[in-house]
């Protein structure tokens, strides 16, 4: 839906606040025209159930209001003497539509000065309940969000199992473009496992103000561009969009391009404006490598057979986790395993006694993978060598030809096209490009674009595979780790004690702020419950 749309949308809603209860304001002293009149009417209405005046502003917030429009609902009726469970139940199974029933039918005597306290143990549970999911939604939506870190793509800064608070307003809270879901979850209802959300209608994208811009090598939290695993295939792209913006899978990756870079990727390493890149100390870039040994560094069960779960040896003094066997030598009698680890981790290796040789396997310039972006063979990328590319900035313009179109089509087409409500289609004709029907060579960004990828370069599913990531898909930025657990462990060794309430960025080793935290809890609640005891004692 486009903002006229929205806008036509809300004056109905008006209309129908209107028809349905007129006469409830004019009971209570008010002009029944006021219950027309937008925003005024919320504002006259808070007056009316006795309820503060900053109700109305949670009545615009989205996601919330589809709790507090219910909760006003009852407060209305019970506002005019409407106690009964049985009215409750009935204004919200008609969703609010019961109104109109009291609102022609019943005489109506406003209540003032109503007691607002729940008339039951169960009417406080339920106040409480809603009281904090409306408290935690805001924080979720626009303040601080938990994420968990599913994959290895960001090692060695985050590992498995690091449980982060992502910040929203870094860079500018964006507001929920779903307009109808549930609170909390993401776009699966848990243990259920249906759809939590409505597709339709959706909400106009709009982001606050940040205090920050997205920095090169800053870690990012977004919305995964082309949705699901299958979308990326080369020819599934276009049209491959399944979910609202705001509900695709949520994924995290370090931001090594900005608006206006030129990217290329020389040997895995990443060459911005043609220069290679610095990053943080914390980053560390790691490479898939051939491992000859001639025990194995793999556990191995009472059968003989290999795992690839690393041996406690290797996983306890190198930390290397992304490791597997791939098979045994039958003239030598040698192993061999691919592991993802670092150039230094790798040289270390390579003293050890029981290990033969340590081979970083790369691909070779101008060796065509299908799989990689922009999928054509006038773009002979692989995951090593890749590009240049010229990253989008929102108002540049560049030439569209048939070689740049795959770079741009899906840009132009789905993020800037279906995704924004402005349905835009590019046809071939004879060899020209027509965009809409009209001919097109040059095409001028409506948005800033970022390439995201993985520190563990030959692991990770990144801007690599499926392109440019819009600035309407970004979430936030990690900024604390408040919880790590580790897979390979088991009881209290699975909590990485060092990792607990640390900070994601920064420089050298992270420090854990574990203990002034456990000092500042002591604080708190022996000052609450000093506190306590002196209202108590007075």
């Amino acid at each position: 839906m486009t903002v006229t749309h929205w806008l036509l949308f809300l004056l109905l809603l008006q209309f129908v606040h209107f028809l349905g209860t007129w006469k409830f304001y004019k009971a209570a002293g008010h002009a029944p025209v006021t219950a027309l009149i937008p925003i005024y009417n919320a504002w006259v209405l808070m007056q009316i159930i006795n309820r503060s005046k900053w109700w109305v502003l949670l009545l615009f917030v989205p996601i919330v209001n589809l709790i507090m429009v219910p909760v006003i609902w009852v407060e209305t009726l019970r506002s005019f003497g409407f106690y009964q469970r049985k009215h409750t139940i009935a204004v919200v199974a008609t969703l609010g539509f019961y109104l109109y029933y009291i609102n022609y039918t019943e005489a109506l005597t406003h209540i003032p000065d109503r007691s607002l306290n729940p008339r039951s143990s169960t009417g406080e549970w339920i106040s409480s309940i809603l009281f904090a999911v409306v408290a935690a939604t805001l924080v979720h939506t626009y303040v601080m969000q938990p994420f968990t870190i599913p994959s290895s793509s960001l090692e060695k800064t985050l590992l498995v199992g690091d449980f982060l608070f992502v910040s929203k307003f870094h860079y500018g809270a964006r507001t929920p473009m779903t307009s109808i879901a549930l609170p909390m979850v993401h776009d699966t209802i848990p243990v259920v496992g249906s759809k939590s959300y409505f597709s339709f209608p959706q909400l106009p994208y709009f982001r606050l103000p940040g205090f920050q811009d997205i920095a090169r090598n800053d870690i990012v939290v977004f919305n995964w561009p082309v949705d699901t695993l299958v979308d990326i295939r080369p020819g599934y792209m276009k049209g491959s969009v399944q979910k609202p913006i705001d509900k695709k899978s949520n994924y995290v990756k370090r931001c090594v391009a900005v608006p206006g870079d030129s990217l290329e990727v020389r040997n895995g390493y990443v060459y911005i404006n043609g220069e290679q890149t610095d990053l943080p100390d914390r980053a560390k870039i790691q490479f898939v490598y051939e491992i000859v040994s001639k025990k194995p560094l793999v556990m191995v069960d009472r059968s003989g057979r290999a795992s690839n779960i690393p041996s406690p040896k290797l996983y306890d003094r190198y930390k290397i986790s992304d490791i597997g066997f791939a098979g045994r030598d039958q003239n030598t009698g040698l192993l061999s395993h691919r592991a993802h680890m670092s150039e230094a981790i790798a040289a270390q290796l390579k003293e050890l006694p029981d290990i033969i040789s340590v081979t970083k396997l790369k691909k070779n310039p101008g060796v065509y993978d299908r799989t990689v972006f922009p999928y054509s063979v006038d773009y002979p990328n692989n995951t090593d060598y890749f590009g240049p590319v010229y990253v989008p900035k929102a108002g540049s313009t560049v030439a569209i030809t048939l070689k740049t179109l795959p770079l741009y089509q899906r840009i132009i087409e789905v993020y800037e096209g279906s995704e924004l409500g402005t349905p835009q289609d590019i046809t071939l004709v004879d060899n020209s490009i027509y965009l809409n029907g009209l001919p097109m060579d040059t095409y001028t960004f409506k948005m800033d674009y970022y390439w995201l990828m993985g520190d563990n370069r030959d692991n990770s599913q990144d801007a690599r595979s499926w392109g440019f990531v819009p600035s309407n898909h970004v979430i936030g930025k990690p900024v604390f780790i408040w919880l790590s657990l580790d897979a390979h462990k088991k009881g209290f060794d699975k909590i990485r004690w060092e990792r607990m309430f640390t900070t994601v960025g920064g420089s050298g080793e992270p420090k854990s702020y574990l203990n002034y935290f456990l000092v500042f809890l002591a604080l708190f609640f022996g000052y609450d419950t000093y506190r306590k005891r002196k209202r108590k004692n007075s």
